[in-house]
């Protein structure tokens, strides 16, 4: 019989907060963590709002417990104070004291460093120690370094499917776990804010000058977040082994991919509603088992007539609460996956479903609206997650309480 995988550790960071608690409090507050951006270097600075972590480079080092940035980006120094929290979480002492796989899930890698040089490095003529950042464009950078860094050395890779990336990362450990080639997984992913990705954005006018409305009929775009989340995920043998106390179960996933565009969904959400419906499946879950799904939600036009209607699919006439947290973070990208899975953990432990900021109108394409209230004392017990990305990349999450 097949392992149950269990989450039995978190750590996060993102525009709400530096750990896990603090992301707990502003959601419960209703508290946004979108502005504009202090630490970017952007024409659109003032103009383009943005979830953006609270701490410079050098407070972010502070936090990780490093003398100084030397050698590492932003983007590993917000994974690495999110994966401190989460292995301090499961009461991991020593991550290399058992063999322990990493997965960790990037799109920009040290990109929000190097594009700060690009115009050096063109330069023949120019040296200096600007060139040893180089390397660190590679989304495996982050990867090597975190696990150079916490001792989660024995397996490790580095996943990049744009948007759904920390979700196919802790469906990559759950998946080694199940098969028996590992105990524990480490898994979820980090991302800085970037020039590159803000410009990309906006060029394909996804971007919102506003704060973001997902699923609004008056929604015109995202606002893109940074920020880090890491999940630690144990064989329930294991987990009861070392006595280790489980937080909530992952029990059902699903990847699929419907290629129907380079950058956006099916109109139908034909791959959004596969993933949910397999995810499910998987999990030996009916819909009318869903108390809460954490929609994927950017708020761009192409989203959230697509996920909404893979939602009016599957669950017919009766449509779980659902509610988008981008509103929240904004969108972080290759973390988001992870952050959200996270905030689905809190909203089964916490009994609690969070609200979709910033909503005003229901969208004439659909006949269901986001939950805008938050939710207390709410009777949780399982949460889709999911996380959609270009190419039809659509990763959807079943997370449960444990010993439902």
């Amino acid at each position: 019989m097949a392992e149950r995988v269990l989450i039995t550790g978190m750590g996060m960071i993102s525009a709400i907060g530096n750990n896990v608690e603090e992301n707990f409090r502003s959601l419960r507050a209703q508290r946004s963590g979108i502005g504009y951006s202090r630490f970017v270097d952007t024409i659109h600075r003032n103009v383009l709002p943005v979830g953006e972590v609270k701490c410079s480079s050098e407070e972010l080092a502070k936090l990780a417990g490093l003398p100084d940035t030397t050698g590492f980006t932003r983007t590993t120094l917000l994974g690495l104070v999110a994966m401190q929290e989460a292995l301090r979480s499961a009461g991991i002492n020593d991550a290399a004291e058992t063999p322990t796989a990493f997965i960790n899930a990037s799109t920009v890698g040290g990109m929000c460093d190097t594009e700060k040089i690009y115009f050096d490095i063109l330069d023949p003529q120019k040296e200096g120690t600007f060139l040893q950042l180089i390397d660190t464009l590679d989304c495996a950078d982050c990867t090597q370094r975190i696990a150079d860094e916490t001792g989660l050395t024995a397996y490790v890779t580095t996943i990049s499917t744009a948007c759904s990336s920390s979700a196919n990362a802790l469906m990559y450990g759950a998946r080694l776990i199940r098969a028996g080639l590992v105990d524990r997984a480490v898994c979820g992913g980090t991302e800085a804010l970037t020039r590159f990705t803000i410009n990309g954005f906006n060029s394909l006018k996804n971007i919102d000058k506003r704060h973001c409305m997902p699923f609004d009929n008056d929604r015109n775009g995202l606002n893109l977040g940074e920020g880090a989340a890491y999940l630690v995920l144990e064989s329930e043998s294991f987990a009861q082994r070392r006595k280790a106390r489980p937080m909530a179960e992952l029990s059902g996933w699903c990847n699929t991919n419907e290629a129907f565009h380079p950058t956006s969904p099916s109109p139908e959400g034909d791959g959004a509603f596969e993933a949910m419906r397999k995810a499910l499946e998987m999990g030996g879950l009916s819909p009318a088992d869903v108390q809460y799904v954490n929609v994927h939600g950017t708020a761009t036009l192409n989203n959230d007539v697509s996920e909404g209607r893979a939602l009016e699919r599957l669950f017919g006439n009766e449509v779980p609460a659902f509610s988008s947290t981008k509103p929240f973070t904004g969108h972080t990208l290759a973390a988001a996956g992870a952050i959200e899975a996270i905030y689905s953990v809190l909203a089964i432990n916490r009994q609690m479903i969070w609200p979709n900021l910033n909503f005003t109108t229901r969208m004439e394409e659909l006949r269901i609206s986001p939950e805008t209230r938050l939710l207390e004392e709410s009777p949780v017990k399982n949460v889709v997650s999911n996380s959609f990305g270009f190419g039809g990349n659509n990763a959807s999450l079943v997370i449960s309480k444990y010993g439902n």
